[in-house]
């Protein structure tokens, strides 16, 4: 006799910014776990074509859908941010309501509807310029821009929300994210696409300052078992950690080789540097690993490799600023 019972529907998981270039690649292995997704976007950087569906999509700021963005949700996993630290110092009043605005809309929301836990996607940024490395989440923050002041700030409301009004919460500060679906044509890419693109066109690559300054590039793969981690993990509540590769690598290093990867010369373009951008950046990654069981799986090669792969089904580039 068949039982009659019906099977409990699958948990919910809310993805803020799920039509970018992380949140898409979030959504698309939590569909693959089997959980129900809705995705909130105003789509200002994300792409529709980036949704791998079947999602619940709800279009616009989640600053103002916040309310019933996240009713009935077992995760909210809050990606949608400002996120480009030459913006936010064109525009910090943008940069706070995009971030800092939004993640107090998403925990009031969150504590409000009952949701179990919030994981908050912070930034490297800030910790700022200060020469200790590797950078620990015990390190005392020196944001340098708007928006490494919009990430600390929804760090600290995250942090209250935990220790006084009951909702879990977790913020990750990611280091430099790349791999497939980062768009090339935004006006604040990310250096990757950037000299991809550029490196395509046979047009010379951007380098702002000396080309010295190294960051910790992560591949976005390794960066979505973080956040599925910071999800689940038990004793993961109000505390920050950092999600990196551990490794850093020069800018000069970088373009040299994708130059090699994509079988082309190199042609650099010496940049004065810019406003709020910090000299060198590396992780610790020990209490990620400690308490997420986090590792970084991807090699740089082997991540730029998929990258590159991806950019060359692409519409012929044309030369970009970074």
């Amino acid at each position: 006799m068949m039982n009659s019972a019906a099977s409990p529907d699958p948990a919910l998981a809310v993805v803020t910014g799920g039509a970018g270039f992380i949140g898409s690649h979030l959504v698309e292995a939590l569909l693959a776990k089997g959980q129900r997704v809705r995705v909130v976007d105003d789509f200002s950087t994300g792409q529709r074509r980036n949704l791998p569906g079947p999602v619940e999509l709800l279009c616009g700021n989640i600053g103002d859908l916040a309310e019933g963005a996240v009713v009935g949700a077992d995760v909210v996993y809050h990606l949608a941010a400002q996120v480009s630290v030459p913006r936010s110092v064109e525009d910090p009043l943008g940069s706070h309501r995009a971030t800092e605005a939004s993640t107090l809309a998403v925990l009031h929301a969150a504590e409000r509807a009952g949701v179990r836990r919030v994981v908050v996607a912070s930034s490297s940024a800030v910790y700022g310029d200060r020469p200790t490395m590797p950078k620990k989440e015990a390190h005392e923050p020196a944001p340098a821009s708007p928006y490494a002041v919009a990430k600390l700030c929804s760090e600290i409301y995250a942090r209250h929300w935990a220790e006084h009004r009951g909702l879990q919460t977790v913020c990750l500060r990611f280091f430099n994210v790349f791999g497939p679906r980062q768009d090339p044509r935004s006006p604040y890419a990310a250096a990757i696409p950037i000299f991809i693109s550029n490196l395509q066109a046979e047009s010379p690559v951007p380098v702002f300052g000396d080309g010295k300054q190294t960051r910790d590039f992560t591949y976005v793969d390794d960066v979505v078992q973080g956040i599925l981690s910071a999800g689940a993990a038990v004793g993961a509540s109000g505390k920050v950690y950092n999600i990196a590769s551990g490794r850093g690598t020069s800018v000069l290093e970088l373009i040299e080789t994708l130059a090699q990867l994509m079988g082309v010369r190199a042609q650099l373009e010496m940049l004065p540097p810019r406003a709020g951008d910090i000299k060198h950046s590396r992780a610790d990654i020990s209490a990620a690993a400690r308490d997420l069981k986090f590792a970084s799986q991807t090699a740089l090669k082997q991540g730029l490799t998929r990258t590159v792969e991806w950019f060359k089904t692409l519409a012929p580039p044309t030369r970009r600023s970074a």
